[in-house]
């Protein structure tokens, strides 16, 4: 049994409640790593090219405001 399936079979047996506090539990950590690895990509100058794509668009107009 590997690890990801032990932990399903623990998952299956938790309440409703604890179930609830798990699934809030993990939608915090994805979205703390995603937010951890964009400010990585960042910093290294990943997103560079988005920004200028972006900044171009904008400049020739192509863009609306929300």
């Amino acid at each position: 049994m590997t690890r990801v399936q032990a932990l399903e079979a623990e998952i299956e047996r938790l309440t409703p409640h604890e179930f609830q506090e798990l699934r809030s539990w993990l939608f915090e950590e994805d979205w703390s790593q995603w937010d951890a690895q964009i400010q990585s990509d960042s910093a290294q100058g990943k997103l560079d090219s988005l920004f200028e794509s972006a900044l171009a668009e904008h400049r020739a107009g192509e863009t609306s405001e929300l």
